[in-house]
């Protein structure tokens, strides 16, 4: 599905163009290494395609914040990938002008075994940051993130939560081109939610570009302008956020009240199969 023509004042910084994403998946089980590379030897070894995305287009215009929703499995993740450069498309091509902040995985970057201050430099060096700009930002990180009592810990006694919060205030220490985020948000408290919330529009009105992944309505609704709804790998829709969004919602809606007479017609079935013997005897 192609974007409607619309005139633009600011330049493009994302074009996925007829992108398409293929993972060979194997067709049986191997249990070990060696089962492995012996069926591969003796081409043994069977794969199936999966298409995670297909023909994907999307022009994204610098400045813009767009929402990617869909369900689990409909290829927002990839589409995130994609465009930070860790996939390649099997099909298509995929353009991006300036740097990116990725927030994609929680706790990508960070060595488990390590400190958090020391996670801080590893983390900062991945996104392209010198050492002697994050020691001059280093109590600006720690303050966001507000973790001065467990910065001498190692990232691997952290919670969830607070490797959200290390990991933000790194990617976002200055203003990147393009910030990507991937439900790492969603494990954190609601004052820090809150508080990212605000340092996201804080950068968007910088001119930063967001591309915000989230199974919650506020924070989309709060930060995105536009949507793009994805299913099996395609796009279903694509506009302005409250449109997809109320498309996306009425789908789920539709398909929870067909999953629901499923499961009635089910228990009647079930009902009435108990009921044939009493009425036997």
């Amino acid at each position: 599905m192609e974007q409607q023509p619309i005139k633009y004042t600011t330049p493009i910084c994302i074009r996925v163009k007829n992108a398409t994403v293929r993972f060979n998946m194997a067709a049986e089980r191997v249990d070990n290494l060696k089962e492995y590379f012996v069926k591969l030897m003796k081409h043994e070894l069977h794969f199936k395609e999966f298409y995670a995305l297909k023909d994907v287009n999307i022009t994204i215009h610098q400045g813009e914040s767009w929402a990617l929703i869909g369900e689990n499995g409909a290829g927002k993740s990839t589409l995130l990938k994609l465009i930070c450069g860790i996939l390649r498309p099997y099909r298509g091509s995929v353009q991006v002008t300036g740097n990116i902040a990725p927030m994609i995985e929680l706790g990508a970057g960070f060595d488990p075994n390590l400190t958090a201050k020391e996670n801080i430099y590893i983390n900062a060096a991945v996104l392209g940051f010198k050492r002697r700009f994050i020691r001059e930002q280093y109590e600006k990180i720690v303050d966001f993130a507000e973790l001065w009592d467990f910065m001498d810990l190692p990232i691997k006694n952290y919670s969830s939560g607070m490797r959200a919060r290390l990991g933000f205030a790194v990617a976002t220490v200055t203003k990147p081109d393009i910030l990507i985020i991937d439900e790492v948000l969603s494990v954190g408290d609601a004052a820090f939610q809150a508080k990212c919330r605000a340092r996201i529009k804080e950068l968007m009105a910088q001119g930063t570009t967001l591309i915000f992944v989230s199974h919650a309505k506020p924070p989309i609704m709060d930060l995105c302008e536009h949507a793009i709804w994805l299913d099996h790998g395609e796009i279903k829709k694509i506009g302005a956020t409250h449109h997809v969004y109320w498309a996306y919602e009425q789908y789920l809606n539709q398909k929870r009240k067909e999953r629901l007479a499923r499961e009635k017609q089910e228990r009647e079935a079930q009902q009435a199969r108990e009921q044939e013997p009493q009425q036997e005897s």
